[in-house]
């Protein structure tokens, strides 16, 4: 090749391409003006779309993301007077005293015995109520039990925890009442450490499974009718018809709700919690939210009630993408 090169007068050539100058670099990319007309008019033509999303955007930044930085509390030894940028840093201390707190498993068991039995018994309930409303063929009687498992939702837990009492107290209960009338003893069903957390869980049930049943039933109603009535053809059972089209459409339904109750596994009911405590019960129902609210509130230790809430948000981030990552790779879709 070196040979071709002189003969055909190779070197002469490299020779003039090493002394011709360099052809300068193109220059870098500009945005161009008329591409940002372009994006402000496609803005302009969807300009209903995002007035339709800015009352969310706005809620998340302003109770989301800017309260983000109040987070800088849970290392310091926060007081209301100087202010955060006045108090003291005292760094992990707040998560040491936490951690080393006597009950601190305590708090962990009932927390997460609480969110576990919410998963495997109240999870499950809004799918099957969704189905059987499915199935209800008289529209009449589907829109009033609609509205009847509906309406609890809209009550408050003080509410919710005056009716339990009325239901379940031992001097006033209706249910103990007739246990009485039947010679039966009673049964001290708010006070029974072992019957708490079955309790809250029925409430929980009872308060919002209707209202879980909404996505399920939009879900529901996305699936091809064509599906079913080739199944009626083929012979299949209405039973067969829910194994085989109904549970498999809402499929990746269920498995985004599901990660997001299990990144939800820290948090419980604050509210109902706290209305349903006595001191008979207190070591199976003080939660993570109630040590919060005693030593954020109570006794005025605001850093600690901030670093419980910083422990219980990595946790549940924590959770939410070892799910996710579970559900890919059991061939599901994933929230991300």
């Amino acid at each position: 090749m070196i040979l071709r090169l002189l003969q055909e007068g190779g070197v002469h050539t490299l020779n003039q391409d090493f002394n011709q100058p360099m052809a300068a670099a193109p220059p870098l990319p500009r945005v161009q003006k008329g591409r940002l007309q372009h994006l402000w008019k496609q803005v302009l033509i969807h300009r209903y779309f995002y007035l339709l999303v800015l009352p969310g955007l706005l809620y998340f930044i302003l109770f989301k993301l800017v309260p983000m930085w109040g987070l800088l509390i849970a290392f310091q030894n926060y007081s209301p007077f100087q202010g955060i940028w006045g108090s003291t840093w005292i760094g992990l201390k707040n998560f040491h005293d936490l951690f080393t707190y006597a009950h601190f498993y305590n708090l962990l068991r009932n927390t997460l015995i609480i969110n576990l039995l919410n998963i495997l018994l109240y999870f499950p309930v809004p799918i099957l109520l969704a189905i059987m409303l499915n199935e209800v063929r008289h529209e009449a009687f589907k829109r009033v039990t609609q509205s009847i498992v509906y309406l609890p939702h809209f009550l408050s837990w003080v509410v919710v925890a005056g009716l339990t009492y009325f239901l379940l107290s031992t001097d006033v209960g209706v249910l103990n009442k007739i246990l009485h009338s039947f010679g039966l003893q009673q049964v001290s069903f708010l006070s029974n450490s072992k019957l708490f957390w079955l309790m809250i869980t029925l409430q929980s049930m009872w308060k919002d499974a209707g209202w879980g049943t909404i996505i399920f039933l939009a879900a529901i109603a996305g699936v091809n009718p064509s599906l079913y009535e080739s199944a009626v053809v083929d012979g299949a059972s209405r039973f067969r018809q829910i194994w085989h089209i109904t549970l498999p459409a809402i499929r990746h339904v269920i498995v985004i709700l599901l990660i997001l109750r299990v990144g939800s596994i820290m948090d419980v009911g604050f509210e109902q919690i706290l209305l349903m405590l006595n001191p008979l019960v207190m070591n199976v129902g003080e939660v993570f939210d109630v040590y919060a609210y005693t030593q954020g509130i109570l006794n005025g230790q605001i850093s600690v009630g901030v670093a419980v809430g910083l422990f219980k948000s990595v946790i549940g981030v924590l959770m939410v993408l070892g799910a996710n990552w579970l559900s890919k790779k059991a061939g599901n879709e994933g929230i991300f």
